[in-house]
């Protein structure tokens, strides 16, 4: 399986999966559809399945086009959101099981951004393989989503899953907002070493206009602070000692920052 980052709109990230051998794809998050359907004919593939993290239009916009285009695609997304994903068939819960080409993953139920976010976890096959995580606007390299329907509570369980992955898995998520997301952790972190190199590197990257998606997990278990609420540095920084209340707090400076 290989996955294709499609940049598209101001910041967002299209994920084209293709099986090469099969000549089908998949497309995560398509937030319009027309940079997919010329990436499908480039490729020859056909699109047999939409998978969906939530319903959001910047990551539903194009289902409509696409299922127009290729009227027997399989739209997945979370039981939860039945009714808000344009064309979806198909309706996921924590632990089920999905399969694309010789691949399979897991669903996680990640609420906290929407109160019905999903994420879609890929293991590797074997020990030179990374895991492969398209967690939507769950977790961001350097950050996390908006609460716009979810409780700090429920954001920690789910990041808490997340952070249950192994280090060797690639973060792909939806936005471009590493940089931003890195400045405002060095404003509650900033001794952390890791986190200034890492820091270096991205605003390096961003100048020549590269992309910082996907990240690594073991990167960001070490360096995004919306993994680490449990650790006395950012405790300290936010004054309190209580894990939820730490994200809480985190997590409203951040939307002001």
């Amino acid at each position: 399986m290989q996955i294709i980052r499609i940049p598209v709109l101001s910041d967002n990230y299209i994920f084209l999966l293709w099986d090469s051998a099969r000549k089908i794809a998949a497309v995560v998050d398509p937030a319009v559809a027309r940079p997919v359907l010329t990436k499908l004919n480039e490729l020859d593939a056909q699109l047999v399945a939409i998978f969906n993290t939530h319903h959001h239009n910047d990551h539903v916009g194009g289902n409509r086009e696409l299922i127009t285009q290729y009227p027997n695609v399989t739209v997945y997304g979370g039981e939860e959101d039945k009714g808000r994903i344009p064309g979806q068939k198909v309706f996921l819960h924590e632990g089920d099981i999905i399969e694309f080409g010789d691949r399979t993953a897991t669903v996680f139920f990640v609420p906290g951004h929407t109160r019905a976010h999903i994420a879609y976890y890929f293991p590797p096959r074997a020990s030179e393989e990374t895991g492969e995580l398209f967690c939507g606007d769950t977790l961001f390299a350097g950050g996390c989503g908006r609460l716009f329907e979810g409780t700090p509570a429920q954001m920690v369980d789910s990041l808490s899953k997340i952070r249950t992955l192994p280090d060797n898995t690639r973060v792909w998520c939806a936005h471009e907002y590493t940089l931003k997301n890195l400045q405002f952790a060095l404003s509650v972190d900033g001794n952390n070493e890791d986190l200034q190199q890492r820091y270096t590197k991205v605003q390096a990257a961003r100048n020549k206009g590269e992309a910082t998606v996907p990240s690594l997990l073991e990167i960001e278990k070490r360096t995004n602070p919306f993994l680490r609420w449990d650790i006395p540095t950012l405790q300290t920084a936010v004054k309190t000692s209580e894990s939820v209340q730490t994200f809480a707090r985190l997590r409203g400076m951040k939307d002001t920052f």
